[in-house]
């Protein structure tokens, strides 16, 4: 299989059922769980005082200049196998502000690529949020706004837990209206069980941005991705969002997680006590799993897992290298791997 470049149009040349070669359009959306991008100034408001020069991670100019290095050096190459080019649009969470968004996507690794930026703060109290890049040439976006989640502690019930937003963008990927919504879900702590109402709340209000977009246009094209702190199998995925792992017989109220039957086969983007989670996933809306013919359809995912983001040695290797880990600063990149798929289109073969 090989691919050639037109100018921005990445040309995949594959065979169909009816064994006729066709001519496919391709482009990498990729999510990204960045692990604490914080930058090295105190922020009185949010909890970041760990990641301060004066804090326990002593976290100063020369550590945030090297993550922007790392993470800024995994965006260029995630996707580059088959699309030639790193990703027309990618999710990211574990963002302090815009200020690092910007010297992320300033940094040479990047520049040219002239990414854009949507990003709004969120009330998370450790001060992360969650942002959406998106590569100007190729991606036009229309509208964009956050979802607040809002969470009562269970035996608290007039205490609120401040989490992350859910960002919605809705936009022209080459002239065809697609709409991504970004996720970080609230996490384990306190345990998988006594935390499942928090993920179980977010899956519904995923459910309600994914129905609120389909009453505008029934035949709406929606991919939700994120560290959603749940794997594929779980319940909020399973009995609220209702995904499937088939795509060839799904409804139209069925969402398809490709990610699914990779965990199934051992697949993790994230690993914990010998144990490997799915937590980075993709989900969509049933028009874009190749059943509708034209237009933007998925054609696979993956775990952007090279070499250099695993611990090489040790107890936990091929683990995900962090930027701190048990021994402290390991210099690394994130305790996550990313995860993307590919969309592909047919195009004229002229």
């Amino acid at each position: 299989m090989f691919i050639k470049a037109i100018g921005l149009l990445f040309i995949l040349p594959l065979i169909c059922n009816s064994q006729e070669r066709r001519n496919y359009e391709i482009q990498t959306v990729a999510f990204y769980n960045v692990e604490n991008l914080f930058d090295t100034e105190d922020n009185p408001d949010i909890f970041d005082d760990d990641r301060s020069a004066t804090g326990k991670d002593k976290w100063d100019e020369q550590k945030y200049r090297r993550k922007i290095d790392n993470i800024s050096r995994v965006i260029s190459e995630i996707g580059t196998d088959q699309a030639g080019q790193p990703p027309v649009v990618i999710g990211l969470c574990e963002v302090e502000n815009i200020q690092v968004l910007e010297d992320l996507v300033s940094h040479p690794n990047l520049l040219d690529f002239n990414y854009g930026i949507i990003h709004f703060d969120s009330p998370d109290e450790r001060g992360i949020d969650v942002a959406l890049l998106y590569r100007k040439q190729v991606f036009r976006p229309l509208e964009y706004h956050p979802r607040k989640l809002l969470i009562y502690e269970s035996d608290k019930a007039m205490k609120r837990d401040y989490t992350r937003d859910q960002l919605v963008v809705t936009g022209l990927l080459n002239n065809e209206e697609i709409s991504f919504i970004v996720n970080h879900w609230p996490s384990r702590g306190g345990g998988e069980a006594r935390s499942a109402y928090k993920r179980e709340k977010a899956a519904f209000l995923n459910l309600r941005i994914i129905d609120s977009i389909k009453r505008i246009d029934p035949e709406s094209r929606i991919i939700s991705m994120g560290d959603f702190n749940d794997d594929p199998s779980s319940k909020s995925f399973k009995k609220i969002l209702k995904t499937q792992s088939k795509n060839d017989e799904l409804g139209n109220d069925y969402l398809f997680n490709p990610m699914e039957n990779m965990l199934k086969n051992g697949q993790g983007s994230l690993a914990y006590r010998d144990t490997w989670n799915l937590f980075d996933q993709f989900f969509m809306t049933s028009n874009l799993t190749g059943n509708s013919g034209e237009g933007w359809q998925f054609y696979k995912a993956g775990i952007f897992k090279k070499p250099y983001l695993e611990t090489q040695t040790g107890q936990f290797k091929g683990y995900p290298r962090r930027t701190y880990g048990y021994s402290g600063y390991e210099g690394g990149y994130s305790d996550h791997f990313p995860v993307y798929i590919y969309l592909i289109r047919p195009v004229d073969s002229d």
